[in-house]
């Protein structure tokens, strides 16, 4: 008989009885509320319109292999650490050089390494996603991958694996994606018009525009200049572009904004020192030092723009970007080899909060690599400057355990009502009701771990189960 996967319904909790039972009963709680993605990267040209035989691909989910390898790094960063080459898994070379095209031979070495993922969120969630979405009940292993495979591939070909119908199975209320601040967002428009009921909203991110050591960063001040009818020739014309973008994202549903920085390093410059600095990066000579000092600069101009538009900010913190300079030359971005640096907030944030900190107008979402920040500096900033809110654990730290560290750590000195719920930042949409259980079982095991220590009532542990799983996310991002 072959394995078949195991899901227990009392995955995830303590193994004390007392606490699993307050556990599994909050978690029933929630188990079955509708899911608020407020931040994530999911592709909205999968939306426009329900596909039909010979459309863009772009409305299907393609292959097993295109669904579960080719676009996730958190599958192929781990076949590369154990010396899988990229190629064999159809990562697209940059170059256009030779990648494996067959799809089968792909998942065969995924399946053959799927031991791989034991006890890892990635697993957990694959897991979850193999059971509970595509109904697959049999362990995947070399021996089983290509029935497997035919499984799936047949499952993904009905009309009710459309992304529309999963969208609606997966009782998404609202979700937003991730959009550059030049984008057209010509299939959010789309999607809105169509008369579809569900909700789809844009994000603005500027990164590649206001960080100036971005990749081909003249090219993208040339798309802002075309898209906003604005020659950025200035620095002023810059700022000048960019409100004119978030209002358009804002007119299109968008309710938020996102920033990644290497540090949270803040300043305010002159306007003349802001406009230097700019000159030298439209001729090509700016300095690193000069990078740094712009988007330290335009995360104090982001906060300023956010209180008078009323867009969330969110900041996202301490990543060492494509630290193997072999993959990305070969590759690309976004493939696995972004490192989590040690963080600094205390000092870096100062300027920014001191301005604009105390202004309850401001909502400041951080997001951090650096754990050790949380119990350290991010709670006690949230826990006193009105402005500022903790994203949930974010990326390596979006597990089991570094959801359960989470909690512990800042919700002593910032209280659960100055952090956001959860947020699945996930580019692989069928894995997003994973990744929501996974939080609200950790959450609800937290959170019966206070009632069994008598620290809150059953009462009130109600109510925070409610909050951490749907309410607060709500609240804080707007939606």
């Amino acid at each position: 008989m072959p394995e078949r996967i195991h899901l227990p319904d009392d995955r995830y909790f303590g193994p004390d009885p007392k606490q699993k039972e307050f556990a599994q009963c909050l978690y029933g709680l929630v188990a079955n509320f509708p899911l608020v993605c407020p931040h994530g990267h999911v592709d909205p040209r999968m939306f426009v319109e329900e596909p039909r035989q010979g459309t863009d691909p772009n409305h299907s989910f393609g292959s097993p292999a295109d669904l579960f390898i080719i676009p996730d790094h958190y599958v192929f960063r781990m076949l590369y650490s154990q010396g899988v080459p990229l190629e064999k898994l159809g990562v697209p070379r940059r170059d256009g050089g030779e990648v494996e095209r067959d799809h089968r031979k792909i998942w065969q070495i995924f399946a053959e390494n799927f031991y791989l993922f034991r006890g890892t969120p990635t697993g957990m969630w694959l897991t979850h996603e193999l059971y509970s979405v595509l109904g697959i009940e049999e362990k995947l292993t070399g021996e089983s991958a290509q029935r497997i495979y035919d499984q799936i591939e047949a499952t993904l070909a009905t009309p009710e694996f459309s992304p529309r119908a999963l969208f609606e199975r997966f009782d998404i209320e609202v979700m937003s994606t991730t959009d550059a601040a030049t984008d057209s967002l010509e299939h959010h428009r789309a999607i809105r018009a169509s008369g579809w009921k569900r909700r789809i909203v844009p994000c603005f991110r500027p990164d590649a525009v206001v960080n100036l050591d971005a990749s081909n960063w003249r090219k993208n001040i040339a798309a802002l200049s075309a898209v906003s009818g604005i020659e950025v020739s200035s620095y002023r014309a810059f700022i000048q572009a960019l409100e004119n973008r978030r209002a358009f994202f804002k007119s299109t549903g968008a309710t938020a904004t996102d920033h990644a920085a290497q540090t949270a390093y803040t300043e305010e410059l002159t306007d003349g020192e802001a406009e230097a600095i700019f000159q030298r990066a439209l001729g090509g000579a700016a300095t690193a030092e000069d990078a740094r000092r712009f988007t330290g600069h335009m995360l104090m101009e982001m906060a300023r723009m956010s209180i008078e538009d009323g867009l969330v900010m969110q900041l996202h913190v301490g990543s060492f970007r494509n630290h193997n300079p072999l993959i990305y030359e070969r590759f690309g971005p976004d493939k696995g080899a972004d490192i989590p640096i040690q963080s600094e907030f205390t000092r870096s944030l100062r300027p920014l909060l001191i301005k604009y900190g105390n202004d309850s107008r401001l909502t400041l979402i951080l997001f951090d690599l650096d754990e050790a920040t949380y119990s350290r500096e991010l709670a006690p900033l949230a826990g006193h400057y009105p402005a500022v809110k903790l994203g949930p654990p974010w990326w390596f730290f979006d597990s089991l355990n570094g959801m359960l560290r989470y909690l512990e750590q800042v919700t002593e000195t910032a209280g659960l009502y100055n952090t956001t719920g959860f947020n699945d930042d996930t580019r692989a949409f069928p894995s997003i009701p994973a990744r929501h259980d996974l939080w609200r079982r950790v959450a609800a095991n937290w959170i019966a771990g206070l009632v069994v220590r008598g620290i809150v009532d059953m009462g009130d542990a109600e109510e925070m189960m409610r909050d951490i799983a749907y309410r607060l996310v709500k609240k804080v991002y707007k939606l």
